[in-house]
């Protein structure tokens, strides 16, 4: 088999992460997820914990916050730096590997690349609530307040860092109702289509 990349975006509680990781069991290729971050946080100096809660989402819910974040002599703030390492670390691991890379706008950053299929997970907001609620054992207000706030902050570093607009059909090859189809015809038309 050719070495082959699939990049899965998703809103939180679409389901994106678990088909990731059934796909990448299913075609017997790696999986990467918070995988990645021990690499990041190596790669720039930081905690592990800072890179989990900064490598994916914006500091706080808007663009401005990336405009009032501390910079140093050259310019570049932490999420400058962080998000360098991230660049890095998934152009390593996209040169050594087939595998599954999940979020960290790896599709932006793989986006020059021939063998990479660009996936984006989305969903219905009452499956989406219902998943949250059992997964994270909360309120199905707190559920809702997670997804937006979660999506807004995947969104916000999004737009940012790759200058293109999250969850817009035309940067991925593959845009996938997860509530209309199923996570079981996801993960199928993703292997088909690789």
């Amino acid at each position: 088999m050719t070495k082959r990349i699939i990049t899965i975006s998703r809103e939180f509680g679409s389901g994106g992460r678990f088909i990731g990781e059934e796909v990448a069991k299913k075609l017997g290729i790696a999986y990467y997820d918070r995988e990645i971050i021990g690499q990041i946080a190596e790669q720039s100096g930081l905690s592990p914990e800072y890179i989990q809660e900064n490598a994916e989402l914006s500091p706080k819910k808007g663009l401005f916050a990336y405009a009032f974040s501390g910079r140093d002599i050259t310019g570049k703030s932490v999420e400058d730096m962080v998000y360098e390492s991230q660049i890095k670390v998934i152009l390593e691991i996209a040169e050594k590997e087939s595998c599954v890379i999940i979020g960290r706008n790896a599709d932006f950053i793989l986006r020059d690349r021939n063998d990479v299929l660009n996936v984006f997970i989305h969903g219905d907001m009452p499956e989406k609530t219902q998943r949250i609620t059992h997964l994270y054992n909360v309120a199905e207000k707190e559920a809702v307040k997670m997804m937006a706030d979660t999506d807004k902050r995947r969104m916000t570093n999004y737009n940012f860092y790759t200058e293109q607009k999250w969850g817009k059909a035309s940067n991925y090859t593959l845009c996938l109702n997860s509530s209309q189809i199923g996570y079981d015809r996801c993960e199928k038309i993703i292997m088909d289509c690789m």
